[in-house]
This record gives C-alpha cells, sequence and structure tokens, in this order.
C-alpha cells in the first residue's frame, strides 16, 4: 500500500525512493511485524483469558504437560495479523506472487481457525474432522499448482522440480506434479501442526526456516544473482522476500509470548497457516525437495508418527517412546527447554546446509 501511494511521489521527495527496493520494504514489514505483535498481542491474550479459551492437554500426553491445561490458545491470530499488516503496507500489491503467499495465510489461517474453534468454543473433542481439514489443504494446493502451470513466469518449467546439490537436473513430473503440489502443501501444514508440541518450538523452527526462504526468494528474484547461482529466475519472486520478512518478525515477536512458560498456544490457527505458507513457497519458488532440508525438523517431527503409527499397526510395537519425536526426548529425560534448544540448532545447520546447495553442485 504504501509503495503504491509513496514511490509514485518520490519527485516530491526523494526518501520515497527507498520504496522500490526490496531490502528496504522487507526490513521494514520485518521490523512492523514484530511490533505488531508487541502491540496486539497483550490484549488479543487477555481477551483469550477472559473467554476461557484454553488448551486442553491430551490424557496420553507427557505427564509434565498437565500444568499446561487452560494455556490461552488461538494465539495464532497474534501471528497472522502481524504478518498480514506489514506485507499489505509495504508489499507490491499487484504482484501475484505476493497475493499467493497472502490467500495462503488467509486460507489455510481459516481451515485452523475452524479446527480451534470447534475444539475450544464448541467443545468437539477432535475438531474440525480430518477429511474437511484435508479438503481445505487440497483446495489450496489445486490453487497453487493452477497458478504455476499457468502463470507465465515459469514458461514450460512449471511442472519440473529442480534437485539439490546437482546444477543440471531438472525431473520433469507432468500432470504428476499436481498431486505434488497438494502433498507439499498438506504435509507441510500438518508437519508444523505436530511440531508444535512444545513452547517455543513451532515458531522458533519456523523463523530459521523463513530466513532461509528470504534469501531463496531475492537471490530467485534477482536476474544477476541467479544467473551467477544457476537457479531459476523468476521475474517477481523477489517480492516474496517481503512476505518471508514479515514472517520471521510476527514470529519473532510471538516467541516472546510462546517461550517457555508459554503465555498462549498458536493453536491450528497458526500452525496450520505457518505450514500452508512454507508449502506454498517452496512451490512458488520451485524449490519443493529443498524444502526437505530447509524444514528438515519438521519433516521428522512427522515421519516419527508416520513410522510410530506403521511400526505399531504392523509389528504392534512402538518405535518412539511417544511421538512426535520432540515428546519421545522428554520421556528419555532432557528437559523441555533443552528439546526446543537442540531442535533449533538442528533447524539452523540444516538451514545452512540448504543455502549451501547453492554454491556445492
Amino acid at each position: 500500500m504504501l509503495y503504491h501511494l509513496l514511490y509514485p511521489l518520490k519527485h516530491l521527495f526523494f526518501g520515497f525512493n527507498l520504496f522500490r527496493y526490496i531490502t528496504f520494504r522487507a526490513a521494514a514489514a520485518a521490523v512492523t511485524a514484530l511490533l505488531v505483535t508487541f502491540w496486539i498481542g497483550p490484549p488479543i491474550i487477555r481477551w483469550l483469558k477472559r473467554r476461557e479459551f484454553g488448551e486442553r492437554i491430551r490424557d496420553d500426553g507427557p505427564a509434565t504437560h498437565k500444568i499446561k491445561e487452560g494455556t490461552p490458545t488461538m494465539g495464532g491470530l497474534i501471528v497472522l495479523l502481524a504478518v498480514l499488516v506489514p506485507v499489505l503496507l509495504f508489499g507490491r500489491l499487484n504482484n501475484p506472487y505476493l497475493l499467493i503467499m497472502i490467500g495462503a495465510t488467509v486460507w489455510m489461517g481459516i481451515v485452523g481457525f475452524l479446527d480451534d474453534w470447534l475444539k475450544v468454543v464448541r467443545k468437539v473433542r477432535k475438531g474440525l474432522i480430518g477429511r474437511y481439514k484435508l479438503a481445505g489443504q487440497i483446495v489450496w494446493g489445486l490453487v497453487v499448482a493452477s497458478f504455476v502451470t499457468y502463470w507465465e513466469a515459469y514458461g514450460n518449467g512449471g511442472w519440473h522440480i529442480a534437485v539439490p546439490f546437482f546444477k543440471n537436473w531438472i525431473i520433469n513430473l507432468g500432470w504428476f506434479y499436481i498431486p505434488l503440489v497438494i502433498l507439499v502443501i498438506a504435509g507441510t501444514s500438518n508437519a508444523v501442526n505436530l511440531t508444535d508440541g512444545l513452547d517455543g518450538l513451532a515458531i522458533g523452527l519456523t523463523a530459521v526456516a523463513t530466513l532461509a526462504w528470504a534469501a531463496v526468494s531475492y537471490v530467485t528474484g534477482r536476474v544477476d544473482f541467479s544467473r551467477y547461482l544457476n537457479v531459476l529466475y523468476l521475474n517477481g519472486a523477489g517480492e516474496l522476500t517481503v512476505y518471508c520478512a514479515a514472517l520471521i518478525g510476527a514470529s519473532l515477536g510471538f516467541l516472546w509470548y510462546n517461550s517457555h512458560p508459554a503465555s498462549v498456544f498458536m493453536g491450528d490457527t497458526g500452525a496450520l497457516a505457518l505450514g500452508g505458507a512454507m508449502g506454498t513457497l517452496a512451490v512458488l519458488l520451485k524449490k519443493e525437495i529443498l524444502l526437505l532440508v530447509i524444514g528438515g525438523v519438521f519433516a521428522m517431527e512427522a515421519l516419527s508418527v508416520i513410522l510410530q503409527v506403521g511400526s505399531f499397526k504392523l509389528r504392534g510395537k512402538r518405535i518412539f517412546r511417544m511421538a512426535p519425536v520432540h515428546h519421545h526426548f522428554e520421556l528419555l529425560g532432557w528437559p523441555e527447554e533443552k528439546v526446543v534448544t537442540r531442535f533449533w540448532i538442528i533447524g539452523i545447520l540444516l538451514a545452512l546446509i540448504s543455502l549451501g546447495t547453492f554454491k556445492v553442485r
């Protein structure tokens, strides 16, 4: 909004020329998102407490988590507002990539909000029925797949995927690319949701992963950098850096309230939306496989649940003491803060490795 209002007035005041630079607008978006969380966070948390919208701790979870019963949930509203406000202020709102990301945030946020509302307000134990939640993810996956298929910037490469660590290894999946997009978005959305089980874990990892996506977005949108690194150049994709910066600022701001002991949980409202946003970023930037590296901890959490369920059904035995895997380490005696910190460290290492793939090829 400010770009469209102020940049055309650069001939009246030279300072407005700053709005042409993605780096300036991204920095402004990050700071604004952080300030928005500090501004709206306390009143939203107080409102959630007054309405008694508290988290219900499952009986089969770690016993130490029982003290968290009643902690306000649906705090994802703070994150989503803190992302959308700076994006609307500092983003180029005629940019199709940015509009898709706004759509991902809103759509998946609505799906998560419905799930939280049913569980917390209507007291429906399992919340939104799984197939309805999956239907929402599939619908958004089809929207993103259609965009990649028909948007002119992708040319004939919409259904191609690049393989990390290999310079010219491109795979054309044809029509199979569409179910892959759905799998990426639904899988990432659910993986972040599964990871959101310890104070600060999911939101901290989101900040780390999004920092890597910000770098990928900036490189992909710069013809000189993309040519030098031999990655796909997408005209206009650099605008995704503004979105990523806003998400980083919002994540750090929410971590202020979500760090141990958490004052608020983001619930499915935040987790499904953030996961859906990261999956959408991976597809738009044509880095679907790299998502497994950047979001490696999320993938590990989801895989631990799949392995646990599969092993129990096939052999009647469990692999982990409890899944997702962060609970396994809790039951081994690791304090919650140590599990979170060590998972953050792994996330940082994976983010650095993912950026290294652009040169080590």
